[in-house]
């Protein structure tokens, strides 16, 4: 049975990789699909398959409200929301200004709680609704250059599992979706900044490190497509009782495995051992 049908989908970060290939995957469910991010211009091909696209910053309350007040005047509420919009931030920890930092957060924790905050109430009304929060390994994990977004990932986690307790007795599910290594813009996003901030200081050797191990991997193809994500995503949006996670993608299971099982000591010869 197609449980999305005619189910009203918000979907953050809609402009490019995940957001984009969700709200596609779910246009053809059925569902109607409300796709937001910042680069409107960037979503008219998804307008043209029927997404209902609409300009919004995460970080900006004021559009958030906007768009929570529009969607529900048109359908009287959401149904499912998937919280995609984030980024990685990287560079040595010391290199990273804490303005930039707080910006991090902004986007991959405080926006994202703010938009939460305002859908779930018609969600409580009608004792129903799913959210799903697209995390990463990189919540479960950790790797160099990347202390602010792994904080950010490892915070939305055991916000979602906070959260996952306090929704369920109006029949709210929260989700966690923790992609590995995919093939979308993360990559081309991720690099040049932390060469701008670590690249030629105390820790080039280890930025470049990781920069070099980066792009080795996409152009080795060592990532998985993104449609390794959009299954799990289908898989949460379908089950009638979802798992709390989704694990998938290149890396992922392996080294969430390592980690837990072996510590933090091989873990990290392990991860070192690809950024000498």
């Amino acid at each position: 049975m197609n449980k999305v049908q005619n189910q009203v989908v918000l979907i953050t970060g809609a402009s490019s990789g995940m957001g984009k290939a969700f709200t596609r995957a779910l246009l053809k469910q059925g569902a109607i699909v409300y796709s937001v991010a910042r680069r409107v211009e960037a979503m008219h091909d998804l307008a043209e398959l029927g997404a209902r696209i609409l300009k919004m910053d995460i970080t900006n309350q004021q559009q958030v409200d906007e768009v929570i007040q529009h969607i529900e005047k048109e359908t009287g509420g959401i149904d499912i929301l998937i919280n995609c919009a984030g980024f990685g931030l990287y560079g040595a920890m010391e290199d990273t200004s804490i303005e930039d930092a707080r910006y991090q957060f902004e986007v991959n924790i405080f926006g994202l709680a703010y938009l939460t905050q305002k859908v779930i109430p018609s969600m409580r009304q009608k004792r129903s609704g799913r959210i799903i929060n697209i995390s990463s390994m990189g919540g479960k994990i950790y790797t160099p250059m990347g202390s602010w977004y792994h904080a950010s990932k490892h915070a939305l986690e055991g916000w979602s599992d906070c959260l996952r307790l306090e929704l369920k007795p109006f029949n709210i599910d929260v989700v966690l979706i923790e992609p590995g290594a995919i093939a979308t813009e993360f990559a081309d996003v991720m690099v040049k900044p932390l060469i701008k901030r670590s690249g030629f200081g105390a820790y080039s050797k280890m930025a470049n490190a990781v920069a070099n191990a980066t792009h080795e991997s996409v152009q080795k193809g060592n990532l998985s497509d993104v449609q390794v994500v959009v299954d799990m995503l289908m898989k949460a949006v379908q089950a009638d009782h979802p798992k709390t996670r989704y694990v998938g993608g290149k890396y992922a299971k392996l080294m969430i495995f390592v980690r837990k099982w072996f510590g933090d000591r091989i873990f990290d010869k392990m991860v070192m051992s690809v950024v000498k």
